[in-house]
């Protein structure tokens, strides 16, 4: 079908919408498959930068009382004082936020608060080397300028990205994905024969995510930007199905979507008849076994 031409029925052209959305912002696997990771927003990463940036200041500020507090009563010399504060300083700003974000996974109490986790920009967990360069940027960028170098550049990169994940290949990627709506309808009585023969393929999971995340909302949605929507996302699923029955879009979309609801949870019962049916013999004994007590 040539491009820009109104699958749905609609009279929208869906790609003026699908045109505006930046396609080097969706990772692709080896299988040309998009993958749905969100990075965090920007005013998101900047609250949970400041509950790390307290707790890690804090912990510093605390652990200078209690040294300084020990070292007083000893008459240490000034030396000995620099090194406690220099020694303090590069525990609490550099090492505790590295082995924190190592150990967690990308983690940290802001992150965590926020529903925030540090990944590779490939979208794998991050290591000592990215931990470490984060950390040591970090004492630039938030501590040593307040954050405003990591703010400017937040607001300025695609991903809210700060000088560290610049330079260690990372970004902060929000994980809090609202549930998917569960669909209970049934085929809709137009479609009832269109069911019989469709062909409907395996679909990226996004698409199929945000398929069933407008039908479970249309309700609630305004009606112009509601068969917008519906348009878009049957432009979408129709590369996926034949033959494309000729009906309004969101009724197109809930054909669709019972027909891949009903294979799936057909597979499952099949998947579990079959392990029903091997039970016995993964749990029993081999031939000519004794049976021991």
């Amino acid at each position: 079908m040539a491009r820009g031409a109104d699958r749905s029925g609609t009279g929208v052209d869906p790609n003026d919408e699908l045109d505006e959305l930046p396609a080097d912002d969706a990772l692709m696997t080896g299988e040309a498959v998009g993958l749905d990771l969100r990075p965090t927003g920007f005013v998101l990463s900047a609250a949970g930068a400041i509950i790390d940036f307290l707790v890690y200041a804090g912990a510093w500020f605390v652990s200078l009382i209690i040294l300084f507090t020990i070292a007083t009563p000893a008459n240490a010399e000034e030396a000995v004082v620099g090194i406690i504060v220099t020694v303090s300083l590069v525990v609490c700003l550099v090492v505790a936020p590295a082995t924190v974000e190592l150990l967690s996974r990308g983690r940290s109490l802001g992150r965590l608060a926020v529903g925030a986790r540090i990944v590779r920009d490939d979208g794998g967990a991050i290591g000592f080397r990215h931990a470490a360069i984060r950390a040591l940027a970090g004492t630039l960028e938030i501590y040593g300028s307040f954050g405003s170098i990591a703010m400017l550049l937040g607001l300025v990169s695609p991903r809210s990205k700060r000088l560290g994940d610049l330079i260690a290949g990372t970004y902060s990627q929000y994980e809090r994905v609202a549930p998917t709506p569960i669909m209970t309808f049934g085929m809709p009585l137009p479609l009832l024969g269109w069911a019989t023969v469709a062909d409907v393929a395996r679909m990226p999971d996004p698409l199929s995510r945000r398929i069933a995340q407008f039908l479970g909302e249309a309700s609630r949605m305004d009606p112009a930007r509601r068969a917008y929507q519906a348009a878009a996302l049957a432009h979408e699923a129709s590369a996926f199905v034949s033959p494309v029955p000729p009906v309004d879009a969101e009724l197109f979309l809930a054909g669709v979507a019972v027909i891949r609801r009903d294979r799936e949870a057909r597979a499952l019962a099949l998947s579990a008849q079959r392990l029903a049916h091997v039970q016995p013999a993964l749990r029993g004994l081999p031939h000519g076994f004794p049976e021991r007590g």
